[in-house]
């Protein structure tokens, strides 16, 4: 077996008022560019692809605290290859499935309001499993988890699966879980759940944590977006029967 050496790295069209003073959330930068660079790194290709071909940052993900000052020269330059492909991102009709080997859902809270609904996403995604690649989420990412059908089950590709992602308790300390709630939208341990997958926590809500279960590779927050990336790397190196320079 050996797949397609190209990663798909999906970011949310969704965006709505969820910090002080009417601040949005939409796409945390870092969950993006994380895994994009450390899948160029180990020689993969990468694109971009939001349901709709749309973004909005995250007001948060673009505070100092959340965004280095390198990574903000990567962001803040058009050029960049990041950058571009950002704004100029793909929709799922401009995706061949076959040509990918990885399926990264990059997050911040918008996920939670278009990626239960993002049936293009969701098909490619159930593709790029059924060809055998590798299906992953960081944070608030596995909010697309229970649409990712596996046709071989007729069930999302989570269930019987150990997952983990954004925590509960971490919504209850930023303080949104009820602006959530308002969005008629379940938290991602209760969508794990949901799909018939088992949650498992971090040690802490904003500790860097990500594991793997088969092909499906899960991190916990925006700190765990570069070790979902090196586990996907690692998961998808042993995939290969011939792994190269991955």
């Amino acid at each position: 077996m050996s797949l397609p050496k190209k990663a798909l790295i999906a970011v949310t069209s969704a965006h709505a008022p969820l910090y002080p003073d009417g601040k949005e959330t939409g796409l945390f930068i870092t969950e993006a560019l994380h895994p994009f660079e450390l899948f160029r790194k180990a020689g993969l290709e990468a694109d971009l692809v939001s349901e709709t071909g749309h973004f909005q940052p995250d007001w948060l993900s673009l505070q100092k605290d959340w965004l280095s000052d390198s990574e903000r020269a990567t962001w803040e330059d058009h050029s960049s290859e990041f950058r571009s492909k950002l704004d100029k991102l793909l929709k799922p009709g401009d995706i061949k499935p076959d040509e990918y080997g990885l399926f990264f859902a990059s997050a911040g809270h918008g996920s939670l309001i278009d990626y239960p609904d993002a049936k293009g996403l969701q098909e490619i995604a159930s593709k790029i499993y059924t060809n055998g690649g590798i299906v992953s989420a960081v944070c608030h990412g596995g909010a697309i988890f229970p649409g990712i059908i596996d046709p071989a089950t007729s069930k999302s590709v989570i269930a019987g699966k150990r997952v983990t992602g954004f925590t509960t308790k971490g919504e209850e300390e930023e303080g949104v879980l009820d602006t959530i709630k308002s969005w008629k939208r379940p938290t991602i341990e209760a969508s794990a759940a949901d799909a018939g997958a088992t949650y498992v926590s971090p040690p802490g809500p904003w500790d860097a944590f990500a594991m793997s279960d088969g092909r499906i590779v899960t991190g916990a927050n925006p700190a765990s977006a570069s070790a979902t990336a090196i586990e996907c790397l690692k998961v998808f190196k042993s995939l290969q029967v011939f792994p190269g320079s991955i």
